[in-house]
């Protein structure tokens, strides 16, 4: 546990990402930033106050599609520099300068949308029929026609972009640059910690004194910033409010579903089904825990550890490759390859580095392949991560090839579907390779501790909290640290009830998720995991059948809605069913790790 966290440019070269697959060298960026500058002079030139006929609407769009395709390549090279090393201040120089490039590009290309919007309804229809590539644009134009403002307006928002999407930027920096935790002390022994270090080790660590003096010191480093957080925060929040106001919107939450185009009914249901009826599983978990690690008093600070903490697999990045590629190969050759591809040709970030982003993450430009950001720690665990985010590589390749760049902007209702599929089929493949009981309790518990925990439990309770905030902000309130630290602590309370103590630290939760900078995403996680679950049953169940139609949902890109994709992959989730279905799988589950225990403790 002691090991000192290396500089970025030490770290070893294989297990760091090849960004040379997007511009070989920083001319070639240079020359693309260029070239898209000068592109978007010639389409202000030759179609601004112009574009009333459906032939230049289409001809103009058709430019804006090249545009859209350059400004994801040099963004994702600026952005993906800067994830690996917050540190490092040549990469945040270049982001800073491309992040001015990007809201002055996009100010000067808000005409279109506008000047669209404002052209006669037949016009749309007509470079609707001529042009299928532009068409569902345009279909989300005239959606928006309703929340649209006066053109000048959108043009000085969009100018503004940069400084609009601030408050994210500065909760990144505090967390990944400010926040010094040093070291904390057990038994006259120091231990390193970091925001990476706790998340990915110290929380699940099985020694109860160190587990919970190292909740207790990131607590305590996380608290002397918990004012300038929240002041970030409340101006995210505030921000979106005002935006939902000026377009029409009655409420934030209504403006935020806008975009992922699902109901209101769709979202209240995933937190209040959950809320309800998973709480009793995971309480059920809970106690398990309690048992198994004679824990006196079951605490907000023990719920991460492993049922069986003496038995996690070690694995190498080598190692994983086995098991990913061939858990993953039931969804064919294709798939495989991709697979191959991104271990040889350097997709994947393992490296452990000062600096770097937290959690695991996958860009998909659209024009390369994707990027993978992962901290390997050579934990059987991180498989399961892994899995997850090729889910997602999987998903924007087919979808990446298949459609053009308008149409590949799915729905996040949907978008955590492919990935927490592929952690569905690698605990369907790890359970069929090995029957020695304790090994299929690791892979079930794994399945509750991680996967499902991860995005039922987590991303869930932060979606019931981000409710909270966003209906004070409704009100016309707002919120501080304590409000903050009020609400995190009764959603807690209500899931966890009697059976976990939600101490002091547990409070400070909101501070740890970037989530909350990204519109109303949280929540969907669950969305997406409820289809990925009742699909992958259909995958035992059926076969090559369901596995066809799931490949063509991920080609599908946005061309459909949440609703349809799922219909698509043989899920309604219109009704409640799916869900409730994905809560007892999961109660089913726990029971199961319950009696392997049972009868492994005889």
């Amino acid at each position: 546990m002691g090991k000192v966290l290396k500089e970025r440019k030490d770290v070893d070269q294989s297990l760091t990402w090849d960004l040379s697959a997007i511009y070989a060298s920083e001319d070639q960026y240079d020359a693309a930033v260029e070239k898209v500058q000068e592109l978007v002079a010639k389409v202000e030139k030759n179609y601004k106050g112009k574009l009333a006929t459906a032939s230049n609407i289409n001809q103009c769009l058709d430019k804006v599609r090249e545009i859209s395709q350059i400004m994801y390549l040099t963004g994702s090279y600026v952005e993906l520099a800067v994830s690996v090393d917050h540190t490092n201040n040549e990469n945040q120089d270049r982001y800073m300068k491309f992040m001015n490039i990007a809201s002055d590009i996009s100010s000067r290309t808000s005409f279109i949308d506008s000047e669209i919007i404002q052209a006669d309804e037949k016009v749309i229809e007509e470079a609707i029929n001529e042009s299928k590539e532009n068409s569902n644009y345009l279909g989300n134009i005239k959606r928006n026609k309703a929340h649209a403002l006066h053109p000048e307006v959108e043009r000085v928002l969009a100018a503004l972009s940069g400084t609009l999407e601030a408050p994210y930027g500065i909760y990144e920096r505090a967390k990944l640059a400010d926040m010094d935790f040093g070291n904390f002390t057990v038994d006259g022994v120091e231990y390193p910690l970091s925001f990476g270090l706790f998340e990915d080790e110290w929380e699940y660590e099985k020694d109860e004194s160190l587990r919970r003096a190292a909740f207790e010191a990131f607590s305590s480093k996380l608290r002397e910033y918990q004012h300038t957080v929240a002041a970030a925060y409340q101006t995210q929040v505030q921000k979106e409010k005002t935006m939902a106001t000026l377009r029409g919107f009655d409420s934030v939450i209504d403006s935020l579903l806008f975009s992922q185009k699902v109901d209101r009914q769709l979202y209240n249901r995933q937190i209040d089904l959950i809320m309800e009826k998973l709480a009793p599983h995971m309480r059920k978990y809970a106690r398990l825990l309690k048992k198994t690690h004679k824990i006196e008093e079951m605490t907000f600070a023990d719920l991460k550890i492993a049922v069986d903490p003496g038995y996690e697999p070690n694995i190498t990045v080598e190692g994983s490759k086995k098991y990913i590629q061939e858990a993953l190969s039931i969804l064919g050759e294709d798939y495989s390859d991709m697979i191959k591809r991104a271990y040889d040709e350097r997709w994947i970030d393992f490296a452990q580095n000062k600096g770097k982003s937290t959690g695991a993450f996958c860009a998909s430009p659209y024009g390369s392949h994707s990027f993978i950001l992962i901290s390997w720690a050579e934990k059987m665990a991180e498989v399961f991560v892994l899995a997850h985010e090729l889910g997602h590589a999987g998903h924007f390749k087919l979808c990446n090839e298949n459609q053009n760049i308008f149409d590949t902007d799915v729905s996040t209702y949907f978008v955590e579907a492919p990935s927490t599929m592929n952690e569905m089929l690698m605990a369907n493949y790890l359970m069929k390779v090995n029957d020695d009981p304790r090994f299929k309790r690791w892979v079930l518990s794994s399945m509750i501790g991680h996967t499902y925990y991860h995005n039922f439990v987590t991303h869930l309770l932060e979606a019931a909290y981000q409710r909270e905030v966003y209906n004070i902000i409704d009100e016309g309130g707002s919120v501080q640290a304590t409000k903050l630290n009020e609400i995190k602590r009764n959603v807690l309370e209500k899931f966890w009830g009697d059976d976990v103590k939600i101490i002091d630290g547990a409070e400070l939760t909101w501070m740890r998720q970037p989530h909350y900078y990204m519109g109303l995403y949280p929540y969907t996680y669950s969305a997406g995991l409820t289809i990925a679950t009742e699909v992958s049953k259909r995958i035992l169940s059926e076969g090559q059948p369901a596995i066809d139609d799931w490949i063509e949902v991920l080609k599908a890109g946005s061309t459909k809605t949440p609703v349809e994709l799922a219909k698509m992959a043989g899920v309604d989730i219109t009704t409640e069913k799916p869900l409730i279905d994905t809560i007892e799988h999961i109660g089913n589950i726990i029971d199961e790790i319950i009696k392997l225990t049972e009868e492994m403790e005889g």
